[in-house]
């Protein structure tokens, strides 16, 4: 019998270069053509709809490379088990399921598979909780009993109907949501995965028995349907007959997904969530800060909860516990829309505003990376037009109307001072000691965004530019700013602009020095004015029906 696989992942496998592997924004040459081909033998056979001018894609990029991903990037392999599983989503229904599902239903089914806390790890994935020992034979019998009863229908058993609404949650709610947060570690690549705690202490081995379906039908579901959306599964008390239990637990899944389980002992337990995630993320139980079991509302963090706008309590509720999808705004905002049904009558509702920040005008792009490393890339192309619209490369999905409307309306603000703007300052800061934040904590943007004018590049600066003392007089534009900041501490002042330039002292040693060129990444930082509008995200997001319009009055 063969041993379950024990001990912490490497050290390796909590670093950004691990997970980013394999990932849109950091494909090889080789893993783009394997993509390109892809979609056109989905096109082929009416599989995938790409984008025109006046339509999205019908899938996103990052949802495409999952399945190239589960079956290492061999495009026809990929494609089938894209075949299956769009046949699969068409004979359920799934899109009709999870707009029409009973949300009382839906929160009955959240209570028996795993439960996103709220959190994320340090790379932004989002941290899920399945408590099994709470899943006693009286919880699992009234659940069995309430799926028998759903009005719910489809080709697929009422229990599985109800779990496809979970898998869609996490692909149409959590996923965009993490891959919104302004300031995230490498936002050119989409968050498509989730981390999973799994609690198994206290659990029997007739209770394992009887779960073994309950539990089988989640693993083989997602390998299925929803390939590459976990990045690791840590185990937790595994008791002392895990092994006998293995022998059938791996059947599951296929060899990659095992590849991600780690059953970890008690000493291990927060070394190795430390390594991934930060203290505060990590429930009590396992020897962190938060406050969170299964069962409770997930207790979004604060780097999530000061980009959100929610009206009060109820609407939260519905927001975290319910069928939720994300939906385009006129104004180009992302809207947190909850669908189903309550009381058999169809709801939906705006619930939710995700607030994102100026970052994303740097960062929407997630062609930048293969524009840098383009033989005809400068950096003046990005400079002289809005970051989110790329130079060269399509974007990953078409504009929403509203966006569109929107970008006619304003001029790019002011970039970084320095040779980069803020987008390749967000590239670089991959490689090089992070130069300061591009949003300082605490920034709240207003809703209307004012006029804003371009200004020119400044011309690169040498190393014996930046030991120029600083100029005499009253406050000067963003490149005297950025010559002050080699000498000066760290400073904050008001540009005529309206905007606020924050400055820090420049590296000596030359630590932080770029390598395209040896110049030294800007030390002052144009922050945008106040009146900033919010940007839309450029993954994962649906397209807004016109109908639905009436929802954000």
């Amino acid at each position: 019998m063969a041993e379950p696989p024990s001990g912490p992942p490497p050290a390796s496998a909590s670093s950004e270069q691990s997970r980013l592997k394999g990932h849109l924004g950091h494909l090889t040459r080789q893993e783009e053509a394997a993509l390109t081909d892809f979609k056109k033998l989905s096109a082929d056979q009416g599989l995938y709809r790409p984008e025109t001018n006046t339509q999205r894609a019908s899938h996103d990029d990052g949802t495409l490379v999952r399945y190239l991903r589960a079956r290492k990037f061999v495009p026809q392999d990929a494609l089938a088990q894209f075949k299956d599983t769009e046949k699969w989503r068409k004979d359920n229904n799934l899109d009709a399921l999870y707009e029409k599902i009973d949300i009382q239903d839906y929160r009955e089914a959240r209570s028996v598979y795993p439960q996103w806390t709220g959190r994320r790890d340090r790379r932004g994935i989002p941290v899920y909780l399945y408590e099994v020992g709470k899943l006693d034979s009286k919880k699992m019998i009234a659940y069995s009993q309430a799926t028998s009863k759903s009005k719910v229908k489809g080709p697929s058993p009422s229990r599985m109907l109800r779990l496809f609404a979970l898998y869609e949650n996490l692909t149409r709610f959590v996923m965009p949501l993490c891959s919104a947060v302004p300031g995230r570690p490498n936002p050119e690549s989409p968050v498509d995965q989730s981390n999973n705690i799994v609690d198994i202490s206290r659990v029997g081995l007739k209770q394992f028995w009887n779960l073994r379906n309950h539990m089988q039908d989640a693993s083989q579901l997602a390998t299925a349907h929803y390939p590459e959306t976990l990045d690791r599964i840590f185990i937790i008390g595994a008791p002392s007959f895990f092994p006998t239990v293995w022998g059938w637990v791996k059947k599951w899944f296929d060899p990659i997904t095992t590849s991600k389980i780690f059953i970890l002992s008690q000493e291990q337990v927060k070394p190795t969530l430390s390594a991934f995630m930060d203290v505060s993320s990590i429930p009590k139980k396992y020897g962190g800060d938060l406050d969170f079991e299964c069962g409770m509302m997930p207790s979004i963090d604060p780097d999530l909860r000061k980009c959100l706008e929610i009206k009060d309590a109820k609407l939260e509720e519905l927001f975290l516990t319910g069928p939720t999808r994300w939906v385009d705004s006129e104004e180009g905002e992302m809207i947190a829309l909850s669908v189903g049904s309550i009381d058999g009558k169809p709801h939906k509702e705006a619930v939710a505003t995700m607030s994102s920040l100026a970052v994303r005008t740097a960062t929407g792009s997630s062609m930048f990376q293969s524009q840098r490393s383009h033989p005809n890339f400068s950096a003046t192309q990005l400079v002289s037009q809005p970051a989110s619209q790329p130079t060269s490369a399509p974007q990953s999905r078409p504009q929403s109307k509203g966006m569109a409307m929107a970008q006619t309306q304003m001029q790019p603000h002011p970039p970084y001072t320095g040779q980069q703007d803020s987008q390749q300052l967000s590239q670089a800061s991959q490689v090089q000691p992070p130069p300061p934040n591009a949003v300082q904590p605490g920034f709240q943007p207003p809703s209307q965004a004012p006029q804003l004018q371009p200004q020119q590049m400044p011309a690169p600066m040498g190393p014996s530019q930046q030991q120029m003392p600083p100029p005499s007089g009253p406050t000067q534009p963003a490149t005297q700013s950025a010559l002050q900041s080699a000498v000066a501490p760290e400073s904050e002042s008001t540009l005529p602009n309206g905007s606020v330039t924050k400055s820090q002292p420049a590296s000596l040693d030359g630590t932080n020095e770029m390598q395209n060129g040896g110049a030294a990444p800007p030390k002052s930082i144009t922050m945008p004015p106040p009146q900033l509008s919010r940007m839309e995200t450029q993954y994962m997001t649906p397209a807004t029906e016109p109908s639905e319009l009436k929802h954000f009055q």
